[in-house]
């Protein structure tokens, strides 16, 4: 591969908000971004910097890069407008060739959050209590510059399956590139590649991706003047019936029970991400493993792809929601539902500009998240908050990448067309009656609060849901809950459990771990045995 033909500079130093020192890129409402007071609406930051030595601008172009800011963002580059974008879950990028200057060079950027209900906003809310949690605005993702060649490779779409991949490469100027897969450090294809075509790969003797041997390619894309490197996973997921005529969740055509913890997205220092020189991601997908799991739902909330990056490498499976948006109200969303009622017409509610803005985001996320072998589910709509219109949704989103599974609506308000139906249950343990149609997904259970001394995070009210005491009396309820619950609904067609959830998060304290992820609440051989036990009861 050419060596050397994009250079990255990062844009994380020297940053002013409203004409103070803030870190970037975390969110300033955070204890690792160095902001004190409180945090306005509108945030105009600033960052003077000049290009580093050496970095290449001769026949070639500049990209500037951001992460993700919330809510909507407006750039500006030595006093030229670059453009907008809205919503702060997502990346976007501008070519800055032409506004960059040999000197010193100053980057504006306005953000405005006014936790508006259009937009997606997550669990974020402005009086954090109970499973709300303090809000993120601004710059919360990396800023960086990349140099490219003029003529550069735009786009790389990987679809794989069980003998290779379906490869569409996007160039500049449309030329044609060389594509090299490799298997570590053997080369295992050659083969030129039209630009703008899908073309099929096969991949001689191929090794599949799972939790278990979470394997992956590394595929090398050359032009002429430009060489990109992608790495991916050779796996499929698919629903079919067993011998008996049970639907199964299958992972490469094998079934699956999916072991999976729920995970927040939050971190104490960081908020929305690890704080600087903290593993974060690894460190905490290597704790789900250790337990038993090999799943986690990532609630509510779009990571930076550093965790799905690290999803791929470790094996583990994410079932990712979308980011609501939309009015939530307790009663008729979670209490009523949760105590039976759980009939509502899935209508168009909320405003017109709110929907278009969710289907949107939902196009983005499954566009953004496309390459990661680790991603196989998606959840459109989680207890009715912001719902409508849920089977046209599915369709839609289905048909745009169908290598995925749906979930139309966690919890209940199902939509007549999901690939799972999925169930929340807490405060009793009841049986589960999956049904023939479809395979089931507890996903949603548990969540059983243990104080471990001190004040809440936040110091507001502590909230979960069945309180404990002690490691013996929170690991004799989760017992209860998988024996009970979960084991006998395995045979007839439950295809995994969530459990509520990973760590602690400011008030709430129903986690497996403490919010600083150094303690464990409950006894880890026997959550081990649990998650071994569901696999067992899968194969019968």
């Amino acid at each position: 591969m050419k060596e050397h033909t994009r250079v990255v500079y990062s844009l994380e130093k020297g940053w002013t908000m409203n004409g103070l020192p803030i870190r970037v890129p975390f969110p300033p409402q955070s204890e690792a971004s160095g902001w004190s007071g409180p945090v306005p609406e509108v945030l105009e930051y600033a960052c003077a910097f000049r290009l580093p030595e050496g970095f290449p601008r001769t026949e070639r172009r500049v990209l500037l890069h951001f992460g993700a800011v919330d809510q909507i963002a407006s750039i500006r580059l030595n006093g030229q407008a670059l453009g907008a974008h809205e919503g702060g879950y997502l990346p976007f990028s501008f070519d800055v060739s032409d506004a960059l200057r040999e000197g010193e060079n100053l980057l504006e950027v306005r953000a405005e959050d006014r936790l508006s209900h259009d937009y997606p906003y997550g669990k974020q809310t402005r009086k954090p209590h109970g499973m709300w949690y303090t809000p993120v605005s601004g710059i919360w993702q990396p800023v960086f510059l990349e140099s490219v060649p003029e003529k550069w490779i735009t786009g790389v779409r990987i679809d794989p399956d069980l003998t290779g991949i379906t490869l569409t490469v996007e160039t500049e100027t449309g030329e044609s590139c060389a594509a090299e897969i490799r298997a570590g450090e053997e080369t295992v294809l050659h083969t030129k590649v039209p630009a703008g075509k899908p073309i099929r790969l096969e991949i001689p003797a191929p090794r599949l991706w799972s939790p278990e041997d979470p394997f992956l390619y590394q595929l090398c894309l050359e032009t002429e003047r430009d060489a990109v490197a992608r790495s991916f996973g050779l796996r499929t997921v698919s629903i079919q019936r067993d011998g008996k005529g049970v639907p199964r969740l299958c992972l490469n055509g094998k079934p699956i029970f999916l072991s999976a913890v729920l995970d927040q997205g939050y971190f104490p220092q960081g908020l929305f991400l690890p704080a600087a020189g903290d593993p974060g991601y690894e460190e905490d997908i290597r704790k789900i493993k250790a337990l038993g799991f090999n799943a986690v739902r990532m609630h509510i909330k779009v990571e930076q792809p550093a965790f799905y990056e690290a999803c791929d490498r470790l094996g583990l499976l994410v079932l990712q929601d979308m980011v609501q948006s939309g009015h939530y109200n307790y009663l008729f969303d979670t209490a009523l539902p949760t105590i039976g009622f759980k009939y509502r017409p899935d209508l168009p509610f909320g405003s017109r500009r709110r929907r278009t803005i969710f289907e949107a985001h939902c196009r983005g996320i499954i566009d953004h998240l496309r390459s990661h072998p680790s991603v196989i589910l998606y959840t459109l709509f989680n207890e009715g908050w912001g719902q409508y219109d849920s089977s046209r949704i599915y369709r839609e989103m289905k048909a745009l990448d169908p290598s995925r599974v749906y979930v139309t609506a966690s919890g209940w308000f199902k939509g007549h067309q999901s690939d799972l139906d999925s169930e929340h249950i807490y405060f009793r343990n009841k049986r589960l009656r999956p049904r023939a149609v479809r395979p089931m997904l507890l996903s949603e259970c548990g969540g059983y609060a243990r104080r471990m001394g001190g004040p809440a995070e936040n110091g507001a009210k502590a909230y979960g849901y069945g309180k404990t005491d002690t490691e013996e009396q929170l690991t004799d309820m989760i017992r209860q809950l998988y024996e009970v619950m979960v084991l006998p609904a395995v045979p007839e067609g439950l295809c995994g459990v969530v459990y509520t959830q990973l760590y602690d998060v400011e008030g709430e304290i129903n986690g497996l771990y403490t919010y600083d992820r150094h303690a464990l609440k409950a006894d880890a051989d026997t959550l081990r045995s649990l998650n071994a036990r569901c696999s067992e009861a899968l194969r019968g």
